[in-house]
């Protein structure tokens, strides 16, 4: 199992938010290349990035930073989200360097693009799938769909997706632990592999996501709690690699 950390920018900064809220971050660093060196020297086999304020506009915001990083560790995987709107953008960072995309808000509200851009760029496309009591959320986590997540995670494995990212929104940033019931739900539901997200604060996360590991779920995010120190992120991870 992968345990892969978070580098959220904003404004060129490395901060994290809680639960989406962009009035509600903490600056962890004002070097993002930094920090992803931090952890590529802990032992990161992938890096997950997220372009707060291109989630926002709706296009890419931060993008020579994320160029940097992806220069800087040319051989750890880089995945991408935020801002992430047409198949201009993807080809560019799949251009630049990264190995792949993030498809959140814009898979929700027109999921024959995820179809189009999985066939365009195949083996490069992630749907992020925000959600809380099940439902979706869209727009920055702003709005709650009638989507169910289930039923679209289907819907995204048969257009030929990578995988699915699953955050509970409820927990995210929150530092009161992953929902490891609603992720390995999830994971039985579908044959794609299913990266976790949100909640995981402590050891004990990495330990329940990796009792059900088995059922697809391929790694786990982490931010708040790697920067807040109440997650040895080079520990977890050497936990994390013994799970199937």
């Amino acid at each position: 199992m992968l345990l892969i950390p978070a580098i959220d920018l904003k404004d060129g900064k490395c901060v994290r938010l809680r639960q989406g809220r962009m009035e509600d971050d903490t600056v962890f660093s004002d070097n993002p290349v930094e920090v992803a060196g931090r952890w590529v020297a802990a032992g990161a086999r992938r890096i997950h990035l997220v372009d707060l304020d291109g989630a926002f506009a709706g296009k890419p915001k931060n993008a020579d930073i994320i160029h940097q990083i992806v220069e800087a560790f040319p051989d750890v995987p880089v995945q991408i989200g935020g801002g992430i709107r047409d198949e201009d953008t993807i080809q560019a960072y799949l251009e630049a360097g990264v190995q792949y995309v993030i498809i959140g808000t814009k898979a929700v509200s027109e999921p024959h693009f995820v179809r189009d851009v999985a066939v365009e760029f195949p083996g490069h496309i992630i749907v992020g799938l925000d959600a809380k009591d099940g439902k979706v959320a869209i727009d920055g986590w702003s709005k709650l769909s009638h989507h169910d997540v289930i039923d679209m995670a289907q819907k995204f494995e048969a257009h030929g997706v990578e995988a699915i990212i699953y955050t509970d929104i409820s927990r995210d940033g929150m530092m009161n632990g992953v929902n490891v019931e609603a992720t390995a739900k999830l994971a039985r539901a579908i044959n794609i592999p299913v990266i976790a997200s949100g909640g995981i604060t402590n050891m004990e996360d990495i330990h329940a996501l990796g009792k059900v590991a088995e059922d697809g779920i391929m790694g786990a995010i982490t931010g708040r709690a790697i920067y807040e120190g109440t997650l040895d992120f080079a520990v977890a991870e050497k936990l994390a690699e013994t799970f199937a």
